[in-house]
């Protein structure tokens, strides 16, 4: 028995297309199964028999209950696909037929479905730029600059590769950033859940033991008590207060411009997470500036794309108006030196290369510096919030538990 998936013909993506599962068997007798797009089961039944399958079943594939639209498509998945059309390319395969091979071994379907509709678009006489100018979510201006500087200069497979060697390489960047900021915070979330849960649950059990003492109780499970009663009277008030919080910090962060400059401002000002972020910015400047340079992009039309790519918005600013001043005639290095922003040595790397012709290669190695700091900053970050987030915790329900047996440890010294 075979498996196989057979792409959808050349048709536009709104023709009212479906997806068919079907079974039939070949030449050899062999049973064949698949997914293809066609308007008909009649049509697809005619297409299979042209390929030399003799249908058994076509059934119009239902929609699952849940997740109907599929996952979605991660910037990895991206990575991914410039990996694999690149290698496709490089071995002699053809465009088409390497979109093609690509949505048939595709399990996402919202993956699939573009993959398919750049496939089409391009069967149907569009450039890869073009076909990927339609899906401006998943491929940004950087992407399509490079895809195009690539295609202008016959180099297409070999910019590809390089698309996917540097989102794979800011993927993993972002990856240890996350690392570094999110795992605290969710370790420190989860002793504050816990400590309300005891507070809410479990000290008004030994609230109920204390008043058959008929003693005074320390002061500190005195308050420890009357924060119990105040989260057992409030706790759904305040559940709601923090859900809506979190929901209109969320709206103001996706609204306001002004707010998220507020905010990357603040963040780089954090004590060693702050310095993370600016070497994080910086290396995705340089990797990008280096990586669309390369390709051939214009430096000035360069810079435009990098500014949305270096993560923070003071970074971005400061990207633009390096932009600003190289297309009345500044070199990089000295508008770089004028935001203020960048440490010295890249300024001078910047300088160098400007000066040997080698901008790309310079600031690579500017990127790989930059990149093994951050790495080396997390690693130690990590190592360090372990130790210091058991303390927390520990101080945190352990001085909860003294609390509740302060009572006893009274009684039993009277006794």
């Amino acid at each position: 028995m075979a498996t196989t998936t057979t792409a959808a013909r050349s048709k536009p993506v709104d023709s009212g297309l479906k997806v068919f599962v079907w079974e039939g068997k070949d030449k050899r007798g062999v049973i064949m199964r698949g997914e293809q797009l066609a308007k008909s089961d009649a049509i697809l039944k005619a297409e299979l028999r042209r390929q030399g399958i003799q249908p058994i079943t076509v059934k119009q594939k239902g929609k699952p209950l849940f997740g109907g639209a599929g996952k979605r498509v991660t910037p990895r998945d991206i990575a991914f696909f410039s990996r694999q059309i690149a290698t496709m390319m490089k071995s002699g395969v053809p465009m088409v037929m390497a979109l093609e091979i690509l949505a048939g071994g595709q399990k996402n379907p919202r993956f699939k479905d573009m993959i398919t509709d750049i496939k089409q678009s391009i069967e149907g006489g569009s450039s890869l730029y073009e076909a990927l100018s339609r899906h401006p979510l998943h491929f940004d201006d950087l992407y399509r600059n490079l895809v195009r500087a690539g295609e202008k200069a016959g180099v297409l497979d070999t910019v590809l590769d390089t698309i996917a060697t540097y989102k794979e390489r800011v993927e993993s960047l972002k990856g240890k950033i996350k690392k570094a900021l999110f795992y605290p915070a969710i370790i420190i979330a989860v002793a504050i859940l816990v400590s309300a849960i005891l507070l809410i649950f479990v000290v008004p059990q030994f609230q109920e033991v204390f008043k058959s003492f008929g003693a005074d109780l320390p002061g500190f499970t005195l308050m420890l008590i009357a924060l119990s009663e105040f989260l057992q009277a409030n706790w759904f008030f305040m559940l709601a207060v923090l859900i809506g919080a979190i929901i209109a910090f969320m709206q103001v962060y996706k609204r306001s411009e002004n707010f998220r400059r507020l905010l990357d401002r603040l963040s780089l000002k954090i004590p060693v997470i702050g310095q993370i972020l600016h070497n994080s910015a910086i290396a995705r400047f340089a990797r990008t500036t280096a990586v669309t340079f390369k390709a051939g992009v214009p430096l000035v039309e360069a810079l435009d794309s990098v500014a949305g790519a270096t993560g923070n918005i003071v970074y971005t600013d400061a990207v633009r108006r390096i932009r600003d001043d190289v297309s009345v005639g500044y070199s990089m290095s000295t508008a770089m030196r004028q935001v203020n922003l960048f440490p010295h040595m890249v300024v001078q790397m910047t300088a160098i290369g400007e000066e040997a012709g080698a901008l790309d290669t310079m600031l690579m190695k500017v990127a790989e510096y930059y990149e093994e700091e951050v790495n080396n900053a997390v690693d130690a970050l990590s190592s360090m919030i372990e130790p210091l987030v058991m303390v927390i915790i520990g101080v945190l329900v352990g001085s909860m538990v003294v609390g509740m047996y302060l009572p006893i440890f009274k009684l039993a010294a009277v006794v």
